[in-house]
């Protein structure tokens, strides 16, 4: 078997004070079950040249990390990749900002990458790129002369074409995509912007059969590969938590009151200010519940020195203060608010006594949380999960409650259904929606990604006349 170099821009070693973010889990799940090497940003910055990359080896898998220096990294990753990509790949157009330095600064941090990354590569190796940081990245290992099998998959969605053109660089981007072996998308809707976007840069004849893209005398294989969770794991770590302190403290507190849940990062692309206006709806309309319902939301802090991020922080104190402040009794909060980390056995353990869990992003690659809670849950006594449809994990747990994140009055009834839903349909629906989460799992995932792309790498240069195929940018 070949080794497995996996790459993204930050490296999560692993550890239990926090839970770990999408990529990580997945890419951990990777690692455990290959071996091989993660490689990334250690999450250091200096002012001058980097140290050597730092070699640590735990659980199985060997994590080579990275310092960066300051004056690269910030405009690379607050300037571009969180300041242009981000927004763009979630239809935010009004918080994109394109700077020409910030591109180049951009390049310059996959250059460095590609320094460093070039040196611990050895022949027979399967190198895995993850996500919009590294979008570069095999174009300039190539052009150094590496010619292993490249991979890249996009954790967040791929925005269609009359979004992706407000970047003056997207035709540049879009032919690094074409660079790598195989491009792997979370939903069908994301692999089809892809491919429309291919058509009206290099014409219809650039995309063939079966997601196969014809680039500049390359041939690309994309396909979708929707990220999962460890469902195993999740069962057991939801199970043990259920003895633990802090899960019978909050259950003491709770009491005899409905529970409902929400575990997000603190981004704008969550739909968190939507959902707390949801929820100030659904007590307004719903007296009775006065004091029977708890909404305990965690959002630990995300990209904290954004101003964007800033922005959405006070806003959720603001409303959180004003239902509290509106609402809650000498015995009662309605409205739970949590800017911590808190380890995922935890966090599994408050999704299993939660009677209902909110995923409202108006925006989503796949939104593992939906996944999470559908396998923390007892069988017996399942929860109800309400989903945004704009998630791409709405595509497949089409059995959750789904509703439009925008739509307050829509998520304020669904809130109400679900804590009123018998419990002959809540197994119903979490017996089919769980059936799909270990069907697709996060070892369904890696697996079948690695094993297309190591039957496309040896496909991917054609025989054209000319050399490329097509024209360059509009």
């Amino acid at each position: 078997m070949s080794r497995l170099v996996a790459v993204s821009n930050r490296v999560s070693i692993p550890r239990k004070s926090a839970a770990p973010g999408g990529l990580a889990v997945g890419l951990l799940a990777a690692m455990k079950s290959r071996g091989g090497l993660w490689f990334g940003w250690s999450g250091e910055l200096t002012d001058e040249d980097p140290p050597d990359t730092d070699i640590v080896r735990r659980a199985g898998a060997t994590f080579a990390t990275t310092d960066m220096r300051r004056d690269v990294f910030e405009p690379y990753y607050f300037g571009f990749a969180n300041g242009v990509l981000w927004p763009l790949c979630h239809y935010f157009l009004e918080t994109f900002r394109y700077r020409d330095e910030h591109y180049e600064a951009y390049l310059n941090a996959n250059r460095f990458f590609a320094d460093r990354l070039e040196r611990l590569l050895d022949p027979g190796d399967v190198v895995w790129v993850h996500d919009y940081h590294l979008i570069p990245l095999a174009r300039l290992l190539r052009e150094r002369g590496t010619q292993l099998p490249f991979g890249f998959f996009l954790h967040t969605p791929f925005p269609h074409y009359e979004v992706l053109r407000a970047l003056p660089v997207y035709a540049e981007l879009l032919r690094d995509l074409c660079c790598y072996d195989l491009v792997g998308f979370q939903t069908a809707n994301d692999l089809n912007s892809f491919l429309d976007s291919i058509q009206y840069v290099w014409g219809r004849e650039a995309v063939a059969e079966r997601g196969f893209v014809h680039v500049d005398g390359r041939r690309v294989r994309a396909g979708v590969f929707p990220i999962g969770v460890d469902v195993q794991t999740i069962e057991s770590e939801s199970e043990a938590s259920l003895r633990t302190e802090a899960v019978r403290r909050l259950a003491r507190s709770v009491g005899e009151r409905k529970l409902v849940m929400g575990v997000d990062r603190l981004d704008y692309s969550k739909g968190l200010v939507e959902r707390f206006e949801a929820f100030n709806r659904f007590l307004q309309e719903h007296p009775e519940l006065h004091g029977k319902v708890t909404l305990m939301q965690i959002a630990p802090l995300s990209r904290a020195d954004m101003r964007a991020y800033e922005v959405i922080r006070q806003q959720l104190e603001g409303l959180a203060g004003r239902i509290n402040g509106e609402f809650a009794e000498t015995d009662w909060t309605p409205l739970r608010y949590l800017n911590r980390n808190f380890s995922h056995e935890l966090l599994m353990g408050y999704m299993r006594i939660s009677d209902a869990c909110l995923v409202t992003p108006v925006r989503d690659g796949m939104n593992l949380v939906a996944k999470e809670f559908v396998a923390a849950q007892d069988p017996a006594n399942p929860g109800v999960l309400i989903l945004s449809t704009l998630a791409g994990a709405a595509r497949e747990l089409t059995n959750a409650l789904q509703i439009n994140p925008y739509d307050r009055r829509g998520v304020a009834q669904a809130i109400d259904a679900a804590l009123t839903m018998p419990l002959s349909e809540r197994r119903r629906r979490h017996e089919a929606l769980i059936d799909t989460v270990r069907r697709n799992d996060i070892h369904a995932w890696h697996r079948t990604f690695m094993e297309e792309l190591e039957s496309s790498a040896g496909q991917s240069v054609l025989d054209v006349p000319g050399g490329a195929v097509g024209g360059g940018r509009p």
